[in-house]
């Protein structure tokens, strides 16, 4: 068996990624009243999303000019407009920092290129097959530290590690590595609010996984790092600054949003009873539930991009060299998309698709992948917690964050 490379923690071993993360993240626990407010202002606001709810400076955008850009039609515009609102100048000082050369940081024609590429790998039918062999162990080896208790807090005994774990399958990573790539994967996003800690993790975990990368092209296997290095579009392969630039954004990716997605997911089922017994009663339904969690408490409430030229939305002039705020939420819960947008209903009126996976040329290239492994959780949790339903003994599950939400418990009780 091939002994994987030692992850290296960081120099200050006590220091607490994830306390610093959800200061930086925030802890509103509603933005969207103030995201209306905006939304009734226009399509586009001069300001910060940020700076609509904590002081928190963002050392790699502050004092730079910024516009939000709000609603269903002006976010989806921006999405679907590259040649306008690019990538590259938006993310180089933040992503770019954290991940180094990530397709979330290129613009076309290198992200067309290696999008493609990416895609290969992600296909559904590929995807599909990680749910049996990848997911459901992780699921299931969670769920027996609490199936026989009659009661669990799904956040800190399920939700908040089994995307993580996944992905730690999937890499083949040893169980007693798992903190620690954890701790770096959330520490590299720190360099947005200043942390010295941001640009340590990240070396870090650059240099795992270009020995990472060096063994699996030696000694090709089935997991996730040997068929990202081996797949090709057009006989081309990903270059290793490429694909390692993935594999460092992969936790925060991949693991954050889908830890996010599926915790709104239950808290939105649990809080609505007659459509948590309607999904236990026909999962047929899921697909559609899993759907309305995310459009309305999509993991991500906004994104960035920068205008390379002088434009306009709605006759709101937009100067060149401006960062757009791109108010996901905003296009969420937008009323003229869907009715009572606040309300979770997973049998609402499905004209409009939700943009938590955003639009046009940089959509998510994991939705598939997020989708299977929130469908399998689900699925697992009605099947073996027999009566799921929230503690009336404990506080009930409350959404925090303005830009990253999840709630931080959600306690349940089922029969034994």
């Amino acid at each position: 068996m091939t002994i994987l490379p030692k992850l290296e923690d960081l120099t200050d071993p006590t220091f607490n990624a994830f306390e610093m993360e959800r200061m930086s993240t925030g802890r509103c626990p509603d933005p969207y009243p103030r995201i209306h407010e905006l939304m009734q202002q226009g399509s586009v606001v001069e300001g910060c999303y940020r700076e609509q709810f904590t002081d928190i400076r963002d050392h790699q955008h502050g004092g730079l000019p910024q516009m939000m850009v709000l609603g269903y039609d002006a976010v989806l515009h921006v999405l679907t407009h590259p040649e306008i609102f690019t990538n590259r100048e938006a993310f180089l000082p933040s992503l770019g920092v954290s991940f180094g050369e990530s397709v979330s940081v290129m613009d076309a024609p290198d992200h067309t290129r290696y999008r493609r590429i990416f895609q290969k790998a992600f296909l559904p039918q590929v995807v599909s097959k990680w749910g049996e062999t990848v997911v459901d162990p992780v699921v299931h080896g969670l769920m027996d530290a609490f199936v026989g208790t009659g009661k669990a807090d799904l956040i800190e005994q399920f939700t908040h590690y089994y995307p993580f774990q996944v992905i730690y399958a999937q890499l083949e990573l040893e169980p007693e590595q798992g903190p620690i790539f954890h701790k770096l994967a959330i520490a590299q996003l720190l360099s947005s609010i200043g942390a010295p800690q941001g640009r340590e993790a990240s070396t870090k975990l650059g240099s795992f996984f270009t020995e990472l990368l060096e063994q699996r092209r030696a000694k090709p296997g089935n997991d996730l790092v040997s068929h990202l290095a081996t797949v090709e579009s057009d006989g081309e392969r990903l270059p290793d600054i490429v694909l390692i630039s993935f594999l460092r954004q992969l936790m925060n990716a991949g693991g954050d949003t889908t830890f996010r997605g599926t915790s709104a997911l239950l808290t939105g089922l649990l809080s609505n009873t007659d459509q948590l017994d309607a999904v236990r009663a026909d999962r047929s339904l899921i697909a559609q539930a899993i759907d309305e969690a995310l459009r309305w408490e999509g993991p991500v409430t906004s994104t960035l991009r920068y205008a390379i030229q002088d434009t306009e939305i709605d006759g709101i002039t937009i100067p060149k060299g401006t960062f757009i705020n791109l108010v996901l939420a905003s296009a969420n819960r937008d009323p003229s998309k869907f009715r009572d947008p606040d309300k979770f209903d997973i049998f609402r009126d499905r004209k409009h698709r939700s943009l938590a996976f955003a639009s046009g040329p940089h959509l998510c290239i994991g939705q598939h992948l997020a989708k299977v492994e929130m469908t399998r959780a689900l699925n697992a949790l009605l099947d073996n917690l027999p009566n799921l339903r929230l503690d009336p003994d404990m506080p009930p599950p409350q959404m925090i964050g303005h830009i990253l939400r999840s709630p931080e418990h959600v306690y349940v009780r089922f029969d034994n």
